[in-house]
């Protein structure tokens, strides 16, 4: 028994006492109208069709009859079978943008909701809990940026780390990519892409994760006095890192990601992409736009928080920076490689001398003493091409200022003009 035929026996009953009523004259036409709460024509209007026809003049005659604004079953089969063959497992509203851009559907956002529903390949959301009250967004873009990195099966076999820097105040992907686990170059790549790009800003929120904070206990407050790679990185650009203490409290972050292991695998599938360097490359170009102009917002004020970058050393602020001291032979040990440093205009050696080596994420190195950049390296110790042809210029200059000065010798002639 469906609910309007339940509905429609109970409105029944009811007709029939308040109509009993009405006869014996306990009630007037208006007071038994309202009771049932329909105007007094339309009480007048069901008591002539009783009279005449019984119970069976208060039927609905619209049940069991197709409505005329009703869709065709051709294109509810139409939209079931794509859904079916082509996107399996998509939530409802990234199947009904993709169905109303690709396939030119023009039903609503409800109308596919209730279909899949019915046909059995969507379930239904359960009842949500007790409401909580979410912390206000930032007012100007810039103000703080959001960076977090999710591990998830992005590609079929393949669990890589997506590293998102997103802003707090419109909920904008500034930064998006793959990487094989997550980490300090990571988070130096991601904050080198929104700085190069947009500017600096104020404050950043994250984890408490190693990379970005010390603890003296696992799960415990952060070190604020001993700072890590990140930490140092961000004081000498004058941000401030904000540290979080649940994943409630990241709980913008956490829903973009919730929406990303949603849609982007989908994507990827779709596009055919299973190698790290061609999703890095969607995300850039394809992927990235269309999802800022889908989901970011506009800031609550107009305006912005960032400034523009104008330093010339970036790379040598977001990188890794470590101490050693030189060794008897001019050279750096630096995580199980050795780093020659060439001959020096400046000095004849460096030994015992405190240099500071800088690790870039994309692998290379540099050893620095003081301000001054001494040699770059490869990704395997090796001196790059730049610097041994700068340091083979420079000794040649070198030797060529060090050189004595030998006057020419004088020509026959000119000893004979000068004899006495």
């Amino acid at each position: 028994m469906t609910r309007a035929t339940v509905l429609q026996e109970v409105r029944q009953m009811r007709f029939e006492e308040l109509y009993e009523r009405r006869q014996r004259r306990e009630l007037t036409m208006a007071e038994a109208a309202e009771m049932l709460g329909v105007t007094e024509r339309t009480f007048r209007r069901w008591g002539d069709r009783y009279e005449a026809e019984g119970t069976a003049g208060l039927q609905d005659r619209r049940l069991g009859h197709a409505s005329a604004r009703a869709v065709p079953v051709d294109e509810v089969l139409q939209m079931v079978t794509l859904y079916e063959s082509r996107y399996t497992g998509w939530t409802v509203k990234h199947f009904y943008e993709r169905w109303q851009t690709e396939h030119g559907g023009r039903r609503s956002y409800t109308w596919i909701k209730n279909r899949l529903q019915a046909a059995g390949h969507v379930p239904r959301a359960p009842r949500r809990g007790a409401h909580r009250k979410k912390r206000p967004r930032k007012p100007l873009p810039g103000m703080m940026l959001h960076q977090d990195g999710s591990t998830h099966e992005w590609v079929p076999g393949c669990q890589w780390d997506l590293i998102v820097t997103m802003d707090d105040a419109t909920s904008e992907l500034y930064s998006a990519f793959f990487v094989d686990e997550e980490g300090t170059m990571s988070s130096f790549r991601g904050l080198r892409d929104v700085i190069e790009t947009t500017g600096l800003f104020s404050s950043l929120y994250t984890d408490r994760g190693s990379h970005y904070w010390y603890t003296d206990a696992a799960g415990g407050k952060v070190n604020k006095s001993r700072p890590t790679q990140v930490h140092r990185a961000l004081q000498q650009l004058g941000i401030t890192l904000i540290p979080a203490y649940s994943p409630e409290a990241r709980g913008r972050s956490e829903r973009t990601f919730r929406t990303l292991q949603d849609r982007l695998p989908k994507e990827l599938a779709l596009a055919g992409i299973t190698d790290m360097a061609a999703a890095n490359q969607y995300l850039l170009t394809t992927f990235l736009p269309v999802y800022n102009q889908r989901f970011a917002m506009a800031a609550a004020e107009p305006g912005t928080a960032f400034v523009p970058w104008i330093g010339t050393n970036l790379a040598e602020i977001l990188c890794v920076q470590e101490e050693r001291v030189v060794a008897n032979d001019n050279t750096v040990r630096y995580q199980g490689r050795s780093l020659q440093i060439p001959p020096d205009a400046h000095r004849f050696h460096y030994v015992k001398a405190t240099v500071r080596v800088h690790a870039y994420p994309d692998g290379s190195l540099a050893v620095f003493h003081g301000p001054r950049c001494l040699a770059r390296y490869n990704a395997e110790g090796q001196l790059s091409d730049s610097t041994a042809g700068g340091r083979h210029q420079k000794d040649s200059t070198l030797r060529s200022r060090n050189r004595p000065i030998v006057a020419p010798r004088a020509t026959a002639r000119e000893r004979i003009s000068v004899s006495p």
